[in-house]
């Protein structure tokens, strides 16, 4: 089905590769084109309870764009390029589901928005983050500019993004850019170890963590008003019954999603 990426389903967790390992998994129309079906997948099939975003092979999690497509594209076009990156990764950012990026190696221009664009990240010890756009003449079109501000304050972000500088795994995870920073062999071991704690949790609610902390960030959303609002409907699902219960019963919650 895909060219770009490949993907497989174990354990209710999607794993998603980008899979252009001779060009250091760098993104192109067609990777952007096939990311944004397996995304489809993601909300649609009820089998996943969670993704996971990385590269083939252990040197790029996404090394950046693929330059030569740039050479071609007017001013216009560049928009509409700008415009399908937003829309991916908007889609990415609120997928009621868990959708985690392990950042195998170089995450760099739209690799280090894609990873931005996931719920968290976690890295492995040789993973290298950075917004080099301002080197070829350009600034971040994917959310970069929005989303690393959010993550790691206006200061850092603005120094990042001039100067095009790379920072390595274990600045990203003192920055608050990533969550945990292990050895390249255990990344897919501490994602799914992560996901399958948070598939025992109730999936209604997850859902609803990520709306509401994603409203945190939307200046036109009023994001305490809807925790309220979305706090209250939780009251009006099995799974918030099943979850007291459990509590109160000292056991383990079975939660049906409904």
């Amino acid at each position: 089905m895909y060219q770009t990426i490949r993907t497989e389903l174990t354990d209710n967790i999607f794993f998603i590769y980008i899979n252009r390992p001779n060009k250091m998994n760098a993104l192109n129309q067609q990777v952007m084109t096939e990311l944004a079906l397996a995304v489809d997948e993601i909300y649609t099939n009820k089998e996943i309870k969670s993704a996971v975003i990385t590269g083939t092979g252990e040197k790029a999690f996404v090394a950046g764009a693929d330059i030569e497509e740039f050479l071609t594209i007017s001013a216009a076009q560049g928009v509409e390029l700008a415009k399908k990156g937003h829309v991916i990764f908007k889609r990415i950012e609120d997928s009621p589901k868990p959708i985690i990026a392990a950042v195998n190696g170089f995450a760099l221009g739209g690799g280090c928005e894609l990873a931005m664009a996931c719920h968290f990240r976690i890295a492995s010890a040789n993973a290298k983050f950075g917004q080099p756009e301002v080197n070829l003449g350009l600034i971040p079109g994917y959310g970069g500019t929005q989303r690393l501000t959010a993550l790691i304050g206006k200061g850092k972000a603005m120094e990042l993004m001039m100067t095009g500088d790379q920072i390595n795994a274990m600045d990203a995870l003192g920055w608050g850019l990533v969550n945990h920073v292990v050895a390249q062999d255990e990344l897919i071991f501490k994602a799914k170890e992560i996901l399958t704690k948070i598939h025992t949790k109730g999936p209604l609610a997850i859902a609803r963590v990520i709306k509401c902390a994603n409203a945190a960030l939307d200046k036109d959303i009023d994001s305490y008003e809807l925790e309220i609002e979305e706090f209250g409907a939780c009251f009006a699902t099995k799974d918030m019954q099943e979850g007291a219960e459990a509590f109160v019963q000292k056991r383990h919650a079975i939660f049906i999603g409904e």
